[in-house]
């Protein structure tokens, strides 16, 4: 056993990071990809689709409650050795994940076309943007337990396993999209119709090679009756972390409903520059993503080993090489900003609206670097409230506020949106970094392990 808990302190960032940067690549490539395909078959759909996937982002977040808290619970108790409450607790949130799947599902595609209006979108985007929340609904359920799985096999180290089910995932995906919107070997074109039953499709099988994994790579069968025996300690523990944490994400994704709806009143160029942008963005925080996500995971097996020191500067050694690389990628992607947009549209006034925007996110990667990479780690050190509280004053007092009085106000639109938001990143990236110097977990330990 000691050798076992050996194995879980040791791992180094690189081994477990890697296969994540490649998996969120993938992730968000699927994305990018249909984002691609759909505006050249349609402006409005592209526009539709991406404020739907920010309703159906919302909803993740309920099964992202239990994965966080999972990934920070699990991970602490095999830094402590505990091998066994590991288990347990992967019952557990593969239990509360089944639930809250079912029950996220059927109000999606119960409530969807009401939930949609609060977009105010119209004609054809609105269609298009119900049609993708009514499919895309039914696979919240998969998705829910896919995220259970996930991050039980990434709390022991196997992260490659995760990539590879991903790479399978985006690859069905990507099929179905090419087949629904060009119409290859004379199938006829369904557009957001096919687009959407491919992601149910791709969700699907991610969770039936998810169980096999779990139980292939853990010995950890997991049955049926799995969905009915969670402890309540366990619900207890992660909702402890997982409500405080998802409660942060939550907060950003209410506050990107607003600031959408701000941009909806800018016109149609600066809604459809968004979604294109947004999609250009991921590639700028994709490698803090990955290796924010493999730190916490040390993070919390070092606190659990109680190696205080060790976590602190693990945080801070990713914090330095985040910075840059946003810093540098942001960078890139400004100077080649015209041929990017180009790929996804020819209008010209969608275009001169998000030229600004991209030399903006230069200013603004580096301070999500900064807020992503120490506001996970605290997350995983068990300081669960602070993120939320800096969240909700942050992205209200400055991000919304300051998008209005920009954007709107000011009239600077689609530049004062991303201006704010950088400012709002910053704020809450200096406060992060002041709390993890502060090492809070020395007092907050106890309470999660």
């Amino acid at each position: 056993m000691e050798e076992q808990t050996n194995k879980f302190q040791e791992q180094s960032l690189f081994s477990i990071s890697w296969p994540l940067f490649i998996e969120l690549a993938l992730h968000m490539g699927i994305g990018i990809i249909a984002t691609f395909m759909l505006s050249h078959y349609s402006d409005a759909a592209a526009a539709g689709v991406g404020v739907a996937n920010q309703l159906l982002n919302i909803f993740i977040l309920v099964f992202t409650v239990t994965s966080i808290g999972a990934t920070v619970l699990i991970s602490q108790n095999l830094g402590a050795g505990r091998l066994k409450n590991a288990r347990q607790l992967s019952r557990s949130v593969f239990g509360l994940n089944f639930w809250f799947g079912i029950v996220v599902a059927v109000i999606v595609f119960l409530f969807g076309e009401q939930l949609l209006h609060l977009f105010d979108i119209q004609g054809k985007v609105y269609d298009y943007g119900l049609t993708f929340v009514r499919i895309c609904g039914i696979s919240l359920f998969f998705e829910s337990i896919s995220l259970a799985l996930s991050a039980i096999l990434r709390s022991h180290g196997y992260t490659k396993e995760s990539m590879v089910v991903t790479v399978v995932m985006d690859f069905i995906s990507i099929g179905g999209n090419i087949i629904a919107i060009s119409g290859i070997f004379g199938l006829p074109i369904t557009g957001v119709t096919g687009v959407s039953w491919a992601i149910v499709i791709a969700r699907a099988y991610a969770v039936c090679a998810l169980i096999y994994l779990v139980y292939n790579r853990l010995s950890l069968k997991l049955a049926f009756s799995d969905i009915f025996k969670a402890k309540k300690e366990d619900i207890k523990g992660l909702l402890a972390i997982g409500i405080p944490s998802a409660g942060e994400n939550l907060s950003y994704q209410l506050s990107q409903l607003i600031i959408t709806s701000f941009v909806v009143s800018m016109g149609t160029a600066s809604l459809a520059a968004r979604v294109y942008i947004l999609n250009i963005n991921m590639i700028c925080f994709l490698f803090t993503l990955a290796i924010a996500q493999g730190t916490q995971l040390l993070v919390a097996r070092y606190i659990g080993a109680r190696q205080f020191n060790r976590a602190l500067k693990r945080g801070i050694r990713t914090l330095k090489i985040s910075m840059i690389a946003s810093l540098l990628t942001s960078l890139i992607m400004a100077m080649i900003g015209s041929p990017l947009l180009e790929a996804f549209t020819k209008d010209q006034g969608i275009i001169a609206v998000g030229l600004p925007v991209l030399w903006a996110i230069v200013f603004v990667e580096p301070g999500r670097a900064m807020n992503i990479v120490l506001m996970s780690s605290l997350k995983s050190a068990g300081d669960v409230r602070f993120p939320v509280i800096i969240g909700i004053l942050s992205m209200w007092g400055i991000a919304v506020s300051l998008s209005y009085l920009l954007g709107v106000h000011y009239g600077l639109g689609l530049l004062g949106i991303w201006l704010a938001q950088g400012a709002d990143e910053w704020l809450r990236g200096c406060f992060a970094l002041r709390r993890w110097l502060m090492k809070p977990w020395e007092r907050k330990v106890h309470m999660t392990v």
